[in-house]
C-alpha cells in the first residue's frame, strides 16, 4: 500500500502507548512514521516536511494552515514529572533561566509563568546540549522529557510546570497535540484514533515490549502523570495558553 501521509511523533517515553498502538495497527502501512524530539516535530510541520505531527502546541500560531485532528494529546491533569524548572535557589532569587533546546511549549509556559504567576524577570538564554548539568549559583534550567528521570531529586528546588500552571489557572495543561497542515482523510484519522486507543488500553504491554528497566515507575508515569484525552478542560486550557503567548516571539 502506498504511504499516504508523513507523520512525526515525539520519541519520548510519554508517547510509548501511542507508538505501541500504531505499531500494532495496519494504519502504520499508510504512513511514513518519523520519531523526533518535540522541537524537530514542530519544525518539520512548519516547513511542510511532514503532513501530521504530534507537535508542541505553542507553535500552532506559526502554521499557515492547521487542523487539530485527534481527541488524543500529551497532557497532564496535575503534576507531570518530566517538564520542570530546576534551580539551586528559590524562584525570587533566580537571575537566569536556560531554556531547553528540545522544547517549544515548555519554553513558552515558563515565560508565561514567570510574568503572570511567579512575577519574576529572569534573563532567558536558549541553551545548548549539556546545559542541564552546567547550571550553578542563581541559574535555573527548564528541562523536558526523559532526561528529567535522572535529574529529579538532584536540585534543591524543582518546579513542575504542569503543576504550576494548574495552581495558576485551575486547569490541566496540553503540551502536544496531533496537528496537520492540510486536510486529512477522515478514514485515516479514524484508523489512527483506533490505533492510539488500543495502545493506551494496553499500556502495560507497551512497557513490557519496550524493554523498560523500571517498569513500575514508568507505568505510574504513563497512567497517573500523563493524560492523553483532549477533553473540554484541556481545550479551554489550550485556548488560554495560546492567547497568553501571543505577545512572545520565538
Amino acid at each position: 500500500m502506498t504511504k499516504r501521509y508523513s507523520v512525526s511523533i515525539v520519541s519520548y517515553t510519554n508517547t510509548l502507548p501511542l507508538r505501541y498502538g500504531i505499531s500494532k495497527s495496519k494504519v502504520l502501512d499508510e504512513m511514513d512514521l518519523q520519531l523526533d524530539i518535540p522541537a524537530v516535530c514542530a519544525q518539520k510541520l512548519i516547513d511542510n516536511r511532514v503532513d501530521i505531527g504530534l507537535i508542541p502546541v505553542a507553535i500552532i500560531p506559526q502554521l499557515k494552515e492547521h487542523y487539530i485532528i485527534s481527541k488524543y494529546c500529551i497532557g497532564s491533569n496535575d503534576r507531570v514529572d518530566t517538564v520542570k524548572l530546576y534551580s539551586h535557589v528559590r524562584l525570587e532569587e533566580i537571575s537566569t533561566i536556560y531554556l531547553d533546546y528540545q522544547s517549544r511549549t515548555s519554553v513558552m509556559l515558563t515565560k508565561v509563568l514567570c510574568k503572570h504567576y511567579w512575577k519574576i524577570q529572569p534573563t532567558f538564554i536558549n541553551a545548548q546540549a549539556g546545559y542541564e548539568n552546567a547550571t550553578k549559583g542563581k541559574d535555573a534550567a527548564v528541562v523536558i522529557g526523559d532526561r528529567c528521570f535522572a535529574l529529579n531529586g538532584k536540585f534543591p528546588f524543582e518546579y513542575d510546570l504542569a503543576f504550576e500552571w494548574k495552581k495558576y489557572t485551575k486547569l490541566p495543561f496540553v503540551f502536544a497535540a496531533w496537528v496537520s497542515n492540510k486536510k486529512i482523510d477522515e478514514d485515516f484519522i479514524s484508523k489512527l484514533e483506533d490505533a492510539m486507543q488500543y495502545g493506551i488500553e494496553h499500556t502495560k504491554d507497551a512497557i513490557t515490549e519496550g524493554n523498560i528497566a523500571d517498569k513500575t515507575m514508568i507505568e505510574t508515569y504513563l497512567t497517573q502523570r500523563i493524560n492523553y484525552d483532549l477533553d473540554e478542560g484541556k481545550k479551554q486550557s489550550l485556548h488560554l495558553f495560546l492567547d497568553l503567548i501571543k505577545q512572545y516571539k520565538y
